[in-house]
């Protein structure tokens, strides 16, 4: 049998990750290798995530621990074990020299003080959807230090603001599992195909609608949200958007980014500064979100502009397609 170039088993089998990272590499700010090295350090720990997601029902990973994170949260089983892959493959890597998580109230020292980056990381956002099959993710937050390098590292490596990021993205556990990453110039997206155990490019440069129909909050707090962001949901039956919410932050914006739409988290009564955390969710969604042609606000100004104060600070978030994040912004003002 005679295969042609268009045959399925003559196709090529596409950029794989690593192959993408060392051709880009002279387009980072510190074309020295470490950068490199700790974007495959992560996606060695989202393959691992992976596995342990595919299998959780089989081996009684489902579930909660019984006690609670820092942030006040029922840990599930599944974020314990996704924040001990995470930082011990960015300890063995060698090149982040400290680590916040959602999971842990203090930085996380590697031992590796000469590294020159530190990690901000929610491990596994959105976990309390594992026991029902909904989509989950990883996000992550890169930062060159301020601190020496060889000295340890300090708060202030961490709070230097979200447009100080050299790369950010996130890990969508799902249908498939994709790597979504921006180094400040265009965002990626990598699909894992278990069978190589490779992530292959598959959505290149991505650039988001400019506006769409769909809007994402949890409509059950409505009555606790300001009257603007009420109007806003209003007017949107109103034009027949369609709504829709997972509760899994990963998962509804990885949809609205590729399709349009806007994600809301807006202040309620109980939580007058917001729920998200500033660090290790909002940051590094705004900045990649931007490279996509998004817009993030906190309903005031900017996310990427937000000052930073501490390690596990929140804040509200509306992000997603510019048209509808403006319209948003005019009910707010």
């Amino acid at each position: 049998m005679e295969i042609t170039a268009s045959h399925p088993l003559a196709l090529p089998v596409g950029v794989t990750l690593d192959r993408y990272i060392m051709h880009r590499q002279t387009a980072f700010p510190y074309a020295t290798g470490e950068l490199s090295q700790l974007l495959r350090d992560i996606a060695l720990a989202g393959k691992i995530i992976h596995r342990e997601v595919n299998r959780a029902g089989l081996i009684d990973l489902t579930g909660g621990m019984g006690i609670q994170n820092v942030q006040g949260e029922s840990q599930q089983k599944l974020d314990m074990i996704a924040n001990i892959r995470f930082c011990r493959a960015l300890k063995n890597g060698g090149e982040a020299c400290a680590i916040i998580s959602e999971e842990d109230e203090d930085i996380i020292f590697t031992g590796n003080n000469n590294g020159k980056y530190v990690v901000a990381i929610d491990p596994l956002d959105g976990s309390s959807n594992i026991d029902v099959n909904v989509s989950i993710g990883t996000i992550f937050s890169i930062y060159r230090r301020v601190t020496p390098i060889g000295s340890q590292p300090a708060l202030s490596d961490f709070l230097q603001g979200g447009r100080q990021q050299v790369a950010a993205g996130y890990i969508l556990y799902g249908s498939s599992t994709i790597l979504v990453y921006t180094t400040g110039h265009s965002a990626n997206g990598f699909t894992y195909d278990a069978s190589l155990g490779e992530f292959i490019l598959s959505h290149p440069d991505i650039h988001s609608p400019v506006d769409g129909q769909i809007y994402s909050c949890n409509d059950g707090n409505i009555n606790s949200y300001d009257q603007g962001v009420q109007d806003y949901l209003t007017s949107c039956r109103k034009k027949q958007y369609t709504a829709r919410y997972i509760g899994s932050l990963v998962g509804d914006f990885h949809r609205n980014l590729l399709k349009g739409g806007i994600y809301l988290y807006p202040p309620t009564k109980k939580n007058r500064d917001g729920k998200l955390r500033l660090l290790y969710e909002a940051f590094p969604l705004a900045f990649l979100a931007e490279k996509a042609g998004c817009l993030a606000s906190d309903g005031q100004q900017s996310i990427l502009d937000i000052v930073p104060t501490s390690l596990h600070q929140r804040t509200p978030l509306y992000i997603g397609s510019p048209i509808m994040v403006n319209e948003l912004l005019s009910h707010l003002q």
